[in-house]
């Protein structure tokens, strides 16, 4: 699992890089079309019809550009899709990164990823929501499910730790208790409008519920 783990952190810094150069890079083809912009909208339409039934020449379309425009940003549909989930696997994997890193008691660091986990969907929601919408049925689906899957498992990682110091009831299942507080910071994809901000206090109301049911009792 580390070999399997260190390998996709490795290919996903090195797409980071590939797309943060590629946004630096000057701006080709109509104005203000850059490979941002082209994203976003791609984002917004497979949200909306889905992947399968996004076309390159529906991308084109939303944006007012010529298709071979497109592709003087990307090489095709599979890419954006790509770029895309990277970007919410990206903030997820960050967000347990830095609490992996805390010197603090297990509980405390789970409750830290599920904060920060709901700060990440609020600011990259679109992306999460494709991300949650990804079913397998292509190469890159299938990774960023595999990521998902490695991810769940620090989660549940997390519960266990949090379990043996005493913190989490005992007849909680570790892995069940993982899905249910991902379940929870998921749903938010369904209402929460980014618009209307609060955020933070989201974070705070998700974490508070999510908890109390869970810590040991006094």
């Amino acid at each position: 699992m580390t070999d399997e783990t260190d390998a996709l952190a490795a290919a996903r810094a090195a797409r980071v890089v590939d797309y943060l150069e590629e946004r630096n890079r000057p701006k080709r083809g109509r104005p203000g079309h850059d490979l941002g912009a082209v994203l976003a909208a791609a984002v917004r339409l497979f949200n909306e019809r889905g992947y399968e039934a996004t076309s390159m020449d529906d991308v084109a379309k939303r944006l007012g550009i010529t298709k071979s425009s497109l592709y003087h940003h990307v090489t095709g549909k599979q890419e954006l899709l790509r770029i895309a989930v990277d970007q919410a696997l990206d903030g997820l994997h960050e967000a347990m990164d830095e609490v992996q890193e805390l010197q603090a008691p297990a509980l405390d660091r789970l409750e830290a990823l599920i904060r920060r986990s709901v700060l990440v969907l609020a600011e990259r929601l679109e992306y999460v929501t494709l991300l949650l919408r990804v079913r397998g049925n292509t190469a890159v689906e299938q990774q960023a499910l595999l990521s998902r899957r490695i991810f769940d498992a620090k989660v549940t990682e997390l519960v266990k730790r949090a379990q043996a110091e005493g913190a989490i009831r005992p007849d909680v299942d570790a892995a069940t208790a993982a899905r249910l507080l991902f379940g929870m910071v998921n749903s938010l994809i369904e209402w929460y409008i980014p618009q209307r901000g609060g955020a933070a206090e989201l974070a705070d109301t998700v974490t508070t519920i999510a908890f109390d049911g869970l810590r040991t009792r006094q």
